[in-house]
Parts: structure tokens; C-alpha cells; sequence
């Protein structure tokens, strides 16, 4: 075993031989949004992320189907597992089977093995002193679903949000490979915050965050405005209480942000100084959703992270 449960990192890792690594993970949840092709894309590119963020290439998917049948048509069914199929596709890797059960509500998601070479493994655990970190999707994802489920958000804004959503890290974990990075994690349930506090625990350092830059979905703020903040973004704040400090210029709206529960986040890329632009010019090739230099890594008590509006 190369990544195991010690450093919460994104997926297991085992090593086969000296030149192949088996990287495992699985990940499925209820819909964040009403299309149900959009929703079978998003948890396939939140499944299929784990992967990404360990340096992998997957390799083959299963399904894992939570599905009222007695309450919703088997064509909604038929619409989920296409948008999950078409982006499993979209990675490279093969659909080999599935489970799925008769259940309440639906739910839909992926387990995914993907290979990397044994030296090649990108962990959460390996940031170092004076790296500088870097996002490579905007935030607010929780906050704007949330909203869309009270019916607060303009169909373009929604529009906006799947597709960050939907969009691949591929793209993001083909950059960092390429520049030869120190740590990646995805953002997901615990926010950037949260999963920066993990990344930072088990590498032994701290941080600096500079709020204002960065990226933030534009319709989040009219969202807040109207307390449409989910159950885990406020349940992230105060796991954090104690680990994150704020400068008194950020205000409370971003303060808010940053802990934002996300489904299907970007990358979170620690990254020496010397390899930073050529990481940013491959992101760039990429096309990836964002490419933000958002803070760095220092010396400090292990899993603390200040935060100001500006370097």
C-alpha cells in the first residue's frame, strides 16, 4: 500500500509491481441538480476526480444506482446513466458493470480504478515550505445549488454552475503531472478550506490564503444575500473554528465561500516557484475553468491558515 487511510487523501493506491500502481476510489450522492443528464455528468466528474487528483488515468468504472422506481420513470434512470456514460467516456476510461437498488430518492455515482507509475503518485501529504498553491475551478457550487433548489437562481447562472461542475479535472492533472508539482487534492465536501487543512496537516506546514484572489462564481453572492447557505458549508466553519483566522478586511460573505461545500471542485495544486509558470501556461493550454495563484505554503503550526483579502 503506497496511500492509504493515513493522510485523508483523495484515493487508495497500491502497488502492483515496479512499474504500476492500482489507484481505487468511490464516490456517489443524491442530485444537485434537476436535469438528470447533468446530474449523471456531474457525479461522474466528482467519481472520477479522486483519480485525477492522485496523477492516475482511469481505467475502468462501475455504476452505483440508488433509484425510486416505484416513483419516478425508468427514462429518468436511462437520462442519468447516459450523462454518466458519456463523461466516463469523455476520460478514456471503460463502463465494466455496476450495482444498482430499488431506494427513496435517487443517487448516482462511480467506483473507479485508474493506474499510475508507483513514482509518479501525486498526494495531498508532499507540499512543501514556500510552494505556492493554485485552484483550477471557481467556488461557490454549494451555495449556488442550494439556491437553485429554492428557485433564487437565473437559468444562465445555473447553466454556469453544471458546467464547472461537469467539467473534468483531466485537463488540470495532466498540468500538474507535466510541471512536476509537490501535492494535489480535489475540492469537494469540505471546501477549499477544509480540504487545504488537510493537505497542510499531513504535509506538516501551514498557509497563507489571499480571498481576493480567489475565484468565485459570479450569482454566489445574490445567493448569500438571501441565506441560501447549505447544511455543510456552515457544518465546514465550524470544524475549521480554531485552524483558520481571518484578517478583518475579508467579509464575512467570502469568509463564507471559502468553506463552501462544493460537489465536483477544481484542483488544489501545491507547486514550487521554479515549476508555477509552467503549470499555470499548461492550464492555460488546458483550458481549464480557472488557474488562480490563490496563496502559498509556510513554515508554521501544521493545518493553520490565515487568511487576508490580498498578499
Amino acid at each position: 500500500m503506497i496511500v492509504g487511510l493515513d493522510t485523508s487523501d483523495d484515493a487508495g493506491v497500491y502497488r502492483i509491481n515496479d512499474e504500476q500502481a492500482l489507484v481505487q476510489s468511490v464516490d456517489f450522492f443524491t442530485p444537485v441538480v434537476d436535469d438528470p443528464y447533468a446530474f449523471g455528468q456531474i457525479a461522474a466528474a466528482n467519481a472520477l476526480s479522486d483519480i485525477y487528483a492522485m496523477g492516475a488515468k482511469p481505467l475502468t468504472a462501475m455504476n452505483l444506482v440508488s433509484f425510486p422506481i416505484s416513483k419516478l420513470k425508468m427514462e429518468v434512470l436511462a437520462q442519468i446513466l447516459q450523462g454518466g456514460s458519456d463523461k466516463i467516456r469523455e476520460s478514456g476510461a471503460v463502463l465494466v458493470g455496476g450495482h444498482s437498488i430499488d431506494d427513496s430518492e435517487p443517487k448516482y455515482g462511480l467506483s473507479v480504478t485508474g493506474v499510475v507509475h508507483p513514482d509518479n503518485v501525486l498526494s495531498n501529504a508532499k507540499a512543501e515550505d514556500g510552494d505556492y498553491l493554485v485552484l483550477t475551478k471557481p467556488l461557490g457550487v454549494g451555495i449556488i445549488t442550494t439556491g437553485i433548489k429554492r428557485g433564487i437562481v437565473s437559468a444562465k447562472a445555473e447553466q454556469e454552475v453544471i458546467q464547472v461542475m461537469a467539467a473534468l479535472n483531466k485537463g488540470a492533472a495532466e498540468a500538474a503531472v507535466e510541471a512536476g508539482v509537490h501535492a494535489v487534492t480535489d475540492i469537494t465536501g469540505f471546501g477549499l478550506l477544509g480540504h487545504l487543512h488537510e493537505m497542510l496537516s499531513a504535509s506538516g506546514s501551514s498557509a497563507e490564503v489571499y480571498a481576493g484572489d480567489v475565484p468565485v462564481l459570479e450569482s454566489v453572492w445574490q445567493c448569500i444575500e438571501q441565506q441560501a447557505i447549505p447544511g455543510g458549508t456552515r457544518a465546514n466553519q465550524r470544524h475549521l473554528e480554531g485552524w483558520i483566522e481571518f484578517a478583518s478586511d475579508v467579509p464575512e460573505e467570502l469568509q463564507v465561500v471559502l468553506c463552501d461545500a462544493i460537489t465536483s471542485g477544481g484542483l488544489l495544486i501545491a507547486v514550487s516557484q521554479d515549476h508555477l509558470e509552467p503549470l499555470l501556461k499548461q492550464l492555460t493550454i488546458a483550458q481549464t475553468p480557472a488557474a488562480a495563484v490563490i496563496g502559498r505554503v509556510c513554515a508554521g503550526q501544521p493545518g493553520k491558515i490565515a487568511i487576508s483579502l490580498h498578499p
